[in-house]
């Protein structure tokens, strides 16, 4: 999603066993054919899905069909492959306006008087919870210590990125989501470049020269913030592991989506929020796949909101959507490779 747009840089070869009596021509001409019907049923998959909401309301943008019409375009909006499903039928006036009325609200920058982090170290359990719905399959981690969360990295920043389970083994982490922005021009980066600024134990480790930041970060009192701050403020504020994304999806308490889908349609989420209790949210949502289609912006706020957060801030969703918790990759990432490589992630330990 975002910046990072389309799966390839985590493509990995796996050289197969030899069926016993034939020929390796033969075997090979099997598994490619098994591999191409695999690649080509995903993007029909893909395509069939978003025709099904299309049809009937191109020329008919009225309730109920205006916000089917909406969902199609901003969903296809937000793929890199995809784009031509809206850019086919609108024009690009009508494209940004669909686009614009359908984006959260910015509600400016969290309170963190309002969460409480006192004695929470005390319970340091952690609660895996299925949120999945019609329409998509999603997981929810709850984690009541949130002293247990920051933001680890790659090891070979400004190379390439890693994957969750090598982070995982790296850090000694029980869990990890995926972080924050980074660049992968048409989805062929090596998911090493981060976007933003990226913080973790206390240490810059990439900043770009930014007048502002949107900021998803936790202080050195395990309060989750959220805001837009210039470098300066960052200092001052004591921020002990950061990463760069958008939107904010609740600013202390409030929703920022109030009509509407969020404007990023329907794909794979990850989403960080914290209770006021100081709880610690990490939420992932598969998508672009057979029996999960994805979910929406609001889709997320309103998951989150229900289960008690008071500030929630979308992260880089689509082929980056990854949970690995307990040694087990518990979602489906939705690229053909698997997950992917990339430069951030916010862990548990």
């Amino acid at each position: 999603m975002g910046t990072t747009g389309i799966p390839g840089s985590s493509r990995q070869t796996v050289q197969p066993r030899r069926l016993q009596g034939k020929p390796a021509g033969v075997y090979h001409y099997s598994r490619k054919k098994r591999r191409l019907r695999r690649i080509g049923a995903k993007s029909v998959t893909m395509i069939a899905l978003l025709s099904l909401i299309f049809i009937g309301f191109r020329f008919a943008p009225f309730q109920p069909f205006e916000g089917l019409r909406n969902l199609w375009v901003t969903t296809a909006m937000t793929t890199l492959n995809h784009q031509y499903l809206a850019t086919w039928f609108f024009s690009e006036d009508e494209i940004q306006k669909i686009m614009d009325s359908n984006q959260a609200a910015n509600l400016g920058n969290s309170n963190p008087s309002a969460i409480n982090t006192l004695g929470t170290n005390k319970d340091k359990g952690i609660d895996l919870v299925d949120i999945s719905q019609k329409g998509f399959k999603g997981y929810l981690l709850k984690v009541k210590d949130p002293s247990r969360v920051k933001v680890a990295a790659t090891q070979y920043l400004g190379t390439r990125g890693e994957k969750a389970e090598e982070i995982a083994k790296e850090t000694g982490a029980v869990a990890v989501i995926n972080g924050g922005a980074f660049s992968d021009p048409e989805g062929n980066g090596s998911g090493g470049n981060p976007l933003g600024i990226l913080i973790s134990n206390g240490k810059i480790i990439h900043k770009d020269n930014l007048n502002q930041y949107d900021l998803i970060g936790m202080d050195r009192n395990n309060k989750l913030i959220l805001g837009h701050y210039t470098f300066a403020q960052i200092q001052k504020m004591g921020i002990r592991d950061a990463v760069s994304f958008d939107p904010f999806l609740v600013v202390n308490g409030k929703p920022a989506i109030t009509q509407g889908d969020g404007g990023w349609g329907i794909a794979p989420r990850t989403a960080i929020g914290q209770a006021r209790d100081g709880t610690i949210l990490m939420l992932v949502i598969d998508g672009r796949q057979v029996g999960s289609v994805g979910a929406t912006l609001k889709d997320v706020q309103d998951i989150m909101l229900k289960q008690g957060a008071y500030n929630v801030a979308n992260l880089d969703g689509g082929a980056s959507s990854v949970l690995y918790y307990q040694q087990q990759m518990v979602n489906s990432p939705s690229s053909k490779y698997g997950d992917r490589h990339l430069p951030s992630f916010f862990i548990v330990k």
